[in-house]
């Protein structure tokens, strides 16, 4: 299966780099382009040990394919995400799919919209890098999803990187 690129995505002191899921034979390959970004900290289809043992930390947050995220797993993308980009503001944060169109863009979107852009804007900003994100469900959940907090961070003093 031939795999798009990944693709970074830069807005205030938030680096999001969006990307496939990697098979055992282009793991290599995976763990290297991870590295190039600076990825220091993804549902494990894969044997997560090499990426970790390279010092990126691996999380995972499993929901349905084509689906809209749970509330639950927004939050829990959230938390780390905030404290985060608070102790190391303007790292870049690497979240993957199968694909890389659906479920890796959708979690960054929430994040863009909580820091104070407008869900419209989110979604071109996002779609600009990596054409064909999003189906008709993650649309309408973007579009109703609502911030309760904005995300404020501190200005950008590194260029590290971890996978949620």
């Amino acid at each position: 299966m031939n795999h798009t690129a990944p693709v970074e995505i830069c807005s205030d002191c938030m680096r999001f780099l969006i990307t496939h899921n990697p098979a055992g034979a282009t793991l290599n390959k995976f763990t290297e382009e991870l590295k190039n970004y600076g990825v220091r900290g993804c549902e494990a289809t894969y044997d997560k040990a090499p990426v970790e043992k390279e010092g990126i930390r691996v999380l995972d947050w499993p929901f349905d394919d084509g689906a809209p995220p749970p509330t639950q797993i927004v939050d829990d993308w959230l938390n780390p995400l905030r404290e985060r980009l608070h102790d190391d503001a303007g790292c870049c944060i690497a979240v993957r799919c199968v694909a890389g169109l659906g479920r890796a863009p959708v979690l960054p979107a929430p994040a863009l919209i909580k820091s104070g852009m407008k869900y419209e804007g989110a979604l071109q900003f996002i779609r600009q890098k990596r054409r064909g994100a999003f189906n008709s469900k993650q649309l309408l959940y973007l579009e109703k999803y609502r911030p309760k907090l904005r995300l404020r961070f501190r200005a950008p003093n590194s260029t590290s990187c971890c996978i949620q």
